[in-house]
């Protein structure tokens, strides 16, 4: 194994100390025997030390990663979102030091803006152990709507009716995520579309592609919302589904979606309530007051000051509001959907901990037949 992979003895037998690879075979004295998952899981553990992380947060991530079943393909998916990111970040450190040596680094106020600037993009997405989390999150999400949502339509198809169905017709997503609303309408999109997904993450953007593959209507690209790569006026529609609130930058993302679209096009904004699943953070809180389940990065653009940040941008903004709530019946999925958030849940339930609030969640659905939780989704459309 040391051969093959260029790791030292020494390293591999760390490993095995501190029991991040402990090989699968049996052993025979001080012999290791590796298997292919073995191989597999030292691949993860060195890709993720390159990325930045220490070896005990692999290990958490990792034990997670089993815990929840993810299978190799969604790990390197991961893997791959976050090297992306990574090598996102970089470029914006060296553009910060190229500015100041392209201007001058100075002794006055430019100066100090300038190691300011630095200083910032250095420290700017630092949390690469959240940023690999943050691939299969979508999956657990999407998961736990499928398996109890009231309205049976679905989402995706409700999405879509919206956009309406005249031919010709330029299309830009931003932040597609894995291309679920196109793949789940397949059937109805018509032929003289063009449609560009793009999104910031290069793994889920592969996730989309390879969804999609054999539609010749879609073309790939990776961007950041608040700097479009398109001409002013190159598209007929753009959608924006549910990502707006993650921008650092919103007003500057609506701007560009404004500034891409032709006159008289038409922007699709998605996005939730500060009331949506309210009863699934109770449940956490019930249970630990010191438990956080729902991020709160929704408070920046949700159904309730949507249209303010819009409305600078676009005229006739008509909200749309779709009609569902969730009947839970299973204590797992929900769990997982719990423990797949940026907020504390996965942290706070650990170990026995975890297996207390399975049984708490058990005994009232035993208790009520299932937990009943609000859903506020919803759809801003304005027009250029």
């Amino acid at each position: 194994m040391a051969k093959w992979t260029g790791l030292t003895l020494r390293t591999l037998r760390y490993y095995d100390q501190i029991g991040l690879l402990i090989p699968g075979e049996d052993q025979i004295g001080a012999a290791r025997r590796y298997n292919v998952n073995d191989l597999r899981r030292l691949q993860q553990i060195q890709t993720l030390k390159y990325v930045g992380l220490s070896l005990e947060e692999i290990g958490h991530l990792l034990a997670a990663e089993r815990d929840a079943g993810r299978e190799i393909r969604d790990s390197l998916l991961a893997q791959l979102d976050v090297l992306r990111q990574k090598m996102m970040h970089t470029e914006n450190v060296v553009k910060a030091i190229r500015r100041a040596l392209e201007e001058g680094e100075g002794s006055g106020e430019k100066g100090w803006n300038h190691l300011a600037n630095i200083i910032q993009a250095v420290q700017t997405e630092q949390k690469w152990g959240e940023q690999y989390r943050s691939a299969a999150r979508l999956q657990s999400r999407i998961h736990l709507y499928d398996r109890f949502s009231v309205n049976r339509h679905g989402w995706h198809r409700w999405v879509f009716e919206q956009l309406g169905t005249e031919p010709d017709v330029h299309v830009l997503e931003v932040g597609c995520g894995d291309g679920s609303l196109w793949q789940r309408n397949a059937d109805r999109i018509p032929e003289s579309w063009r449609i560009t997904l793009t999104d910031r993450s290069e793994g889920m953007l592969d996730e989309a592609r390879s969804r999609l593959q054999g539609l010749p209507q879609f073309k790939f690209l990776v961007i950041d919302a608040q700097d479009i790569p398109f001409h002013d006026g190159q598209f007929d529609k753009v959608i924006a589904s549910n990502m707006l609130y993650h921008v650092q930058n919103i007003p500057q993302a609506i701007k560009e979606i404004h500034r891409v679209l032709r006159k008289g096009g038409q922007c699709y904004t998605t996005t939730m309530s500060l009331r949506h699943l309210q009863e699934v953070e109770r449940l956490g809180t019930d249970f630990d007051p010191e438990m956080e389940v729902l991020d709160r990065v929704i408070e920046r653009f949700h159904m309730d000051n949507a249209a303010e940040q819009l409305s600078p941008f676009f005229h006739e903004i008509l909200p749309f509001h779709y009609e569902d709530s969730l009947i839970i019946t299973e204590s797992e999925p929900l769990i997982e959907y719990m423990t797949s958030t940026p907020m504390n849940a996965r942290s706070r339930l650990q170990g026995a901990t975890l297996d207390r609030f399975k049984a708490y969640v058990e005994q009232i659905l035993e208790r009520e037949g299932a937990l009943r939780v609000s859903k506020e989704n919803g759809l801003y459309k304005g027009r250029k």
